[in-house]
């Protein structure tokens, strides 16, 4: 640590801040919330989110005992404070590194980490099923979840809270509102109420009430039950909670140790048969002036300056896929008042906020809730409507059921933009778009595209807007492009149609996606050991270029498919085509790269693929390895 902390310093696991006094741990809230700017600016990573919850970490762990409490935080984006009090203090500055700490919850990382997190809206259900193994083993202790108010309107969420309320088991759900104002708070009689609600007076009150009531009719108990939900409600705004059978607190400032120390404690002990949800205001970006001013409180940020709050800008002069994506949009959008703009509250990851800007009654951003997002297009589609959904690759994993009933088998024209496809770098495995190729691909009657460069994903978005009899897919990764000059928005790609980079005689790679490049690479060093290689840009998926891939096949001794997801993607369409057309059965020696049967850990993307042997170096091995096999078939006894 960079600074001489009057009690940061000594808290390595949060029993030490459990020694603290009240007033100390104000104090000690300030010292995380410094050290976190610090370490962010360092390492980049998810800011605001974490500094709007440094007082809320810090009262938790100051409560409960953490890790026989379990403390269980959605997303993860907000995890940094966290893991500085968690016994991860001096691996802090290893966040989204290679080999350090990663930017989510973790439970091979640390006995604090209850659940893995990083896609949204978990946090409920996980916790549900732990308090209820608990209850089963007869285990005590409590079980926290913490949820924002952006995750927990995702349909998971209300799952659990519907499955919650009706089980008589307790746990504790704190609601992160630092967003939209599902109840505003009026001041001091808010806290005050949110205080006397906690507390076991009340609950004591409370359930001697339910035995008074029970002696009376059926009608008389409703109504007295109906009479105290509305009171509380009136007074606290929890009309919807209440009605999920959760007992609502709040809401109260997230920011005000001495309120949530109160309203914790309270309910910490408390001999309650069933889910309790408190209802925490935070402000993200708390404590940090250029996070409060910025308008996405500097929700992700790459390294910067802490004085000023100027982020480190990228070295590149080409744009990025993204932006390349939106561009091209927004000029289709011009010329055709059908095109509509879809994302699941991702609209400046995706580009969808450079198209709203410019048609905002055509862009519809539906929240964390991709499921609905895809339906929803498929829904626009039946009118004529062009919709384009884009999602981020390991996200539409989370509606594959919608993309396969509501879209492929209605054969409905939903164009989906699939970002961050491949190894995508600090943000590690959770976030990698590694199985898009095969779970598109499964599906009949659809069109599944692979960007090799920023050229091609222009094309390939111009193609899509022919497509209006059945789905189609592109994929392109994150980060900037390779500098190529870009097509007018009428160059269109023959459906199925690869392109052929660079004849050779002996070998042949049939590359499929971002790995161009490399392959290219690859073959200049195969040349200068005499190897004749061809290099060919699959472009599709599906469908494929069946008389190409025939061709190919027949004239070179080694063919290599090449592409960044998993198995049973782009190759495994490949081998199938030639293993039906008995091009396997001749002297093709064929190989499929693929990335390994595991998930890669954070890292630099370069040392991800470097990894997965899909840089040039290991796609140059492999061709030697294959030229140099021999098939030695043993007879069995």
């Amino acid at each position: 640590m960079s600074n001489n902390y009057k009690f940061l310093d000594n808290i390595n696991f949060p029993d030490d801040v459990r020694k603290l006094s009240q007033s100390d741990i104000k104090i000690l809230a300030d010292e995380v919330r410094q050290e976190l700017i610090e370490v962010v600016s360092e390492t980049g990573g998810h800011l605001g989110a974490g500094l709007g919850v440094v007082e809320l970490t810090v009262v938790l762990h100051y409560i409960f005992n953490t890790p026989h409490d379990k403390l269980i935080w959605d997303v993860g984006h907000q995890t940094y404070p966290h893991k500085i009090l968690t016994g991860r203090k001096k691996q802090i500055r290893t966040l989204r590194k290679g080999e350090g700490l990663s930017g989510f919850t973790k439970r091979s990382e640390s006995e604090y980490d209850p659940f893995g997190a990083a896609h949204s809206s978990t946090s409920i259900s996980s916790a549900l099923g732990i308090a209820v193994a608990n209850k089963l083993s007869n285990k005590s202790g409590n079980v926290i979840a913490v949820i924002g108010d952006g995750a927990i309107s995702a349909g998971m969420a209300y799952e659990a809270m519907n499955n919650a309320g009706g089980s008589k088991t307790k746990m504790i759900v704190v609601l992160n509102d630092n967003d939209m104002s599902i109840s505003k708070p009026v001041g001091a009689m808010r806290k005050y109420l949110a205080k006397i609600l906690s507390g076991k007076v009340y609950f004591s009150f409370r359930e001697t009430l339910k035995l008074i009531i029970s002696a009376f009719s059926k009608r008389f108990k409703n109504q007295a039950g109906k009479a105290e939900d509305f009171l509380r409600s009136a007074v606290t705004g929890g009309t919807l909670f209440n009605s999920m059978g959760f007992y609502y607190i709040g809401p109260i400032d997230g920011h005000d140790i001495d309120s949530m120390v109160s309203v914790f404690n309270n309910v910490k002990d408390i001999n309650y048969d069933g889910p309790i949800l408190i209802h925490v205001k935070t402000e993200k970006g708390k404590g940090y002036s250029f996070a409060e001013k910025s308008e996405d409180k500097f929700h992700g940020v790459s390294k910067f300056n802490v004085k000023t709050g100027e982020q480190e800008k990228s070295k590149s002069n080409t744009p990025s896929y993204t932006k390349v994506f939106a561009n091209s949009l927004i000029k289709h959008a011009e010329n055709d008042s059908k095109v509509v703009g879809i994302t699941a509250a991702m609209p400046s990851g995706t580009g969808m906020d450079l198209f709203g800007k410019k048609f905002p009654e055509r862009m519809f951003d539906v929240g964390i809730a991709e499921q609905h997002a895809v339906t929803f297009a498929a829904g626009m589609a039946t009118e004529g409507y062009k919709p384009y959904a884009a999602i981020y690759s390991t996200f539409l994993q989370r509606a594959y059921d919608q993309v396969v009933h509501d879209v492929a088998i209605q054969s409905l024209p939903v164009r989906f933009a699939i970002d961050r496809a491949g190894l995508v770098g600090a943000d590690g495995p959770t976030h990698a778009g590694s199985f898009d190729i095969t779970y598109l691909s499964t599906l009949p009657n659809f069109v599944v595209m692979a960007a090799s460069d920023e050229a091609e994903l222009v094309r390939m978005i111009n193609t899509s807007m022919d497509i209006n009899d059945r789905p189609s897919a592109f994929r392109y990764p994150r980060g900037n492009g390779v500098g190529v000059q870009l097509p007018e928005i009428t160059e269109k790609i023959e459906l199925g149609k690869a392109k052929i980079i660079k004849e050779g005689k002996k070998v042949a790679i049939l590359n499929f996606g971002a790995r161009l490049q490399e392959c290219i690479l690859a073959s200049e060093n195969l040349i200068k050991k005499g190897i004749d290689i061809s290099i060919l840009d699959a472009r599709f998926a599906k469908p494929l270029d069946e008389n190409l891939i025939w061709q190919i096949a027949t004239e070179h001794e080694v063919l290599i498919t090449i592409e960044e997801g998993s198995i049973g993607g782009f190759g495994s369409h490949v081998s199938q085509f030639l293993s039906e057309k008995n091009l396997l059965d001749s002297n093709l020696k064929f190989r499929s790269m693929i990335l390994p049967d595991r998930f890669i850990d954070h890292d630099k993307p370069e040392l991800m693929y470097k990894f997965a042997n899909l840089d040039s170096i290991g796609i140059e091995n492999k061709i030697l390895d294959t030229l140099n096999s021999k098939v030695l078939i043993k007879k069995s006894n």
